[in-house]
């Protein structure tokens, strides 16, 4: 038992179990958050809260003493060791719950480190607090209560012997108890206990013998706060080079670094940079041979040089990396890398591991394919296998050799093709001492394998926005995403194109469109990514109508970009850019709500923090002007319909003082799309000097 709330527990006996001395008479239901049971954790970020709900309830009319038990994983102690400390207590850290009422408590803890952190709850009938209950209003009603006092004095007294000898506690309750054992006046003695912290104080020592402890331990797995906030810009090494056609190094993405900071983004991702096969390798716009000169697709990995721990030798060297790692640092960037668990012909694993393929039934190699579509220049890997362990180990020897050089973020590719059970287990045996990783899982598939793939342990996954177009759609989705248990588990990271999707809006919807779908991702979500230099320089021509790949697509032939074209909407991503770095409500997703607008080619949502307010207005059509009223709810944003409020639009530093719930909008999207408004209260000074604050 604590010596006070919130501190570690001290008691020498920490109850694990219900007490076989006494009947169960409390009932722990309804634990919330707890994703299937207990089964997979939480997440949250560094810093953040963590609130825990329970239907707490017994029967008759006793008072309850409810406890937020939490603790933080120690993954460097053996089980044994843990077992040692649990039984001489000290282990978990103890916050009271308060009543919601209907038998719902609350509390919350805050998480400060990286790893995994444990909660649950713990009950008891708390004698005291009922007895203290029912004496003020037996004196409230005028009775006699003088009989009452020495059930009162006994309580107490018990309370003082359970106490550490010694401590403040110990002194503060052996007093009361002599008062009481006295006798006295049951009003006087009353009013002493109407002290919140003595009365609490003995309940807190209290008998322990009717403790009941949640059945499960319910887990939260605690990352940085990039995990949760963060812009992504992909791009390809190769197509880095000054000199047109030339194939780029790491050397010369050195020379892209400052600009993709200076639009504002924090990681930069590249696609494979290991070696690419020769054989079956594909050519421009994905034809079946590549000519003399021809890169191929960087996803088709392996030659005779290597495989996934080789670096592409037109790239650079290992150095080359390191060094490239270290001034992505200097630039505020960091580095995400892609692991695509696939293999060209050439690969060494086909030499070394044969048995790790798939086979058809005359023995020949079954190349990737998702048909209709064919990828003969890739074979998948058989992660069921009879060889399987081997399989499995080798591959986490690849995660750990890039770990090595620096690398902590890594994007997967196609996670959803290879059994959930893997990454349970590798996504845990990496983190094991390493809690600083992030993992984005590249799943465009089924919602439910989505989810199952972001329990296991990923730390933001892709998802459905690039073709959730109209406001009914986005309204919807992004309901589901933040209002829903899905929140606890799963993290959207937005990506408005990738060198594999060019949706039809972008295709139609001119440069328009792509500062459209740029505002959504960067403040619907609190992270989000672009595959560059294609959008920022509205890239937008299909490879054949109705197909949402690019024409002359980056996957197969080295490109050579202007980032100086008059279209780029490179200056308008970075002003984005700046103010969502500068304003804490768009770095969460969890506080977004929608507002309604009488115009369905209008979408307006805002999010807060720390009693700040963004609240975005964003035209949904690419061709037209539109204007509508949006209608606010003024008492849930501390507004009052009597009183002004500035609108400070963020893009263009223009100022709107607006009255009352409902207020005219007007968006072009050939001039600006959106508006991203700071919300700023009238007040008054002391001085009578009004202004926004």
């Amino acid at each position: 038992m604590p010596k006070k709330p919130g501190k570690i527990v001290k008691r020498a006996t920490v109850l694990e179990n219900i007490s076989v001395e006494s009947p169960r008479r409390v009932a722990i239901e309804n634990v919330r958050p707890q994703i299937d049971g207990g089964l997979f954790p939480i997440k949250r970020v560094i810093g953040e809260q963590i609130r825990v709900e329970a239907d707490i309830f017994a029967d008759g009319h006793d008072e309850l003493a409810c406890f937020l038990l939490y603790r933080r994983e120690r993954p460097a102690l053996l089980p044994t060791e843990l077992n040692s400390i649990r039984q001489k207590g000290g282990v978990w850290k103890r916050v009271p719950m308060r009543p919601l009422g209907n038998d719902r408590w609350r509390a919350e803890f805050k998480v400060t480190q990286l790893g995994s952190y444990r909660y649950t709850v713990e009950v008891c009938i708390d004698h005291f607090a009922t007895w203290l209950r029912d004496l003020k209003k037996r004196l409230d009603a005028g009775q006699d209560a003088r009989l009452e006092i020495p059930a009162g004095a006994e309580l107490i007294a018990a309370a003082a012997a359970r106490a550490i000898s010694g401590k403040a506690d110990s002194r503060r309750l052996k007093e009361l108890a002599r008062d009481f054992a006295s006798g006295g006046d049951p009003r006087a003695l009353a009013e002493r206990l109407s002290d919140p912290e003595l009365s609490a104080l003995v309940s807190i020592w209290g008998d322990d013998k009717d403790y009941v402890r949640f059945a499960r331990e319910l887990e939260v797995w605690v990352e940085r706060v990039r995990a949760r906030f963060s812009a992504w810009y992909e791009l390809f090494p190769r197509s880095c080079s000054s000199k047109p056609g030339r194939h780029g190094t790491f050397k010369d993405l050195l020379a892209r670094l400052p600009y993709i900071a200076g639009m504002g983004f924090d990681v930069f991702y590249l696609p494979p940079i290991h070696p690419v096969g020769r054989t079956h390798r594909k050519g421009r716009n994905n034809s079946l041979s590549a000519r003399p000169g021809e890169p191929g697709s960087p996803w088709a990995i392996g030659d005779k040089t290597g495989g996934h721990k080789a670096i592409h030798t037109e790239l650079g060297t290992l150095r080359d990396f390191q060094l490239l790692i270290a001034a992505a640092k200097e630039n505020g960037l960091e580095l995400a890398l892609d692991i695509a668990l696939q293999c060209s012909p050439d690969h060494p694993w086909l030499r070394e591991h044969p048995q790790w393929f798939r086979r058809r039934p005359d023995g020949s190699l079954r190349h990737a394919e998702n048909p209709p579509k064919k990828y003969e220049d890739i074979y998948p890997l058989d992660f069921a296998c009879r060889d399987w362990r081997p399989l499995w180990d080798e591959v986490k020897s690849v995660f750990q050799f890039w770990m090595e050089q620096g690398v902590r973020i890594f994007r997967v590719d196609n996670p959803h093709t290879k059994p959930f059970t893997f990454w349970d287990w590798l996504i845990r045996e990496l983190r094991r001492g390493n809690p600083d990783l992030i993992f984005l899982a590249e799943a465009f598939t089924r919602p439910r394998v989505m989810c199952r793939l972001a329990k296991a342990g990923f730390s933001q996954s892709y998802n459905y926005f690039p073709w959730r177009n109209s406001r009914r759609e986005l309204e919807s989705y992004f309901t589901e995403l933040t209002r829903t248990e899905v929140s606890e588990y799963l993290r959207p990271n937005l990506w408005p194109n990738t060198p594999d999707i060019l949706t039809e809006y972008l295709q139609f919807g001119g440069r328009p469109a792509f500062m459209i779908r740029h505002v959504l991702a960067a403040t619907l979500g609190a992270s989000y990514g672009i595959y560059g230099p294609a959008f920022e320089l509205c890239e937008r021509a299909p490879r054949d109508p109705g197909q949402e790949e690019y024409l002359n697509s980056e996957k197969y032939e080295i490109k050579s970009w202007d980032l100086n074209r008059a279209d780029s909407i490179r200056d308008f991503i970075a002003r984005v850019n700046r103010v969502r770095g500068e304003n804490l409500p768009l770095h969460n997703d969890a506080s977004l709500r929608f507002f309604h607008v009488d115009n369905e080619q209008l979408i307006c949502y805002g999010k807060q923090a720390a009693g700040d307010i963004v609240i975005m207005v964003v035209n949904l059509d690419p061709n037209y002007k539109q204007s509508g009223w949006v209608d606010l709810p003024l008492s849930e944003l501390g507004l009052t319909a009597d009183k002004l409020y500035q609108m400070h639009d963020l893009l263009d530093d223009k100022r709107y003082l607006w009255r009352g719930a409902r207020n005219y909008v007007e968006l072009d999207p050939k001039v600006c799309p959106a508006h991203i408004f700071r919300l700023r209260r009238y007040v008054k000074t002391e001085q009578d000097f009004d202004y926004f604050l």
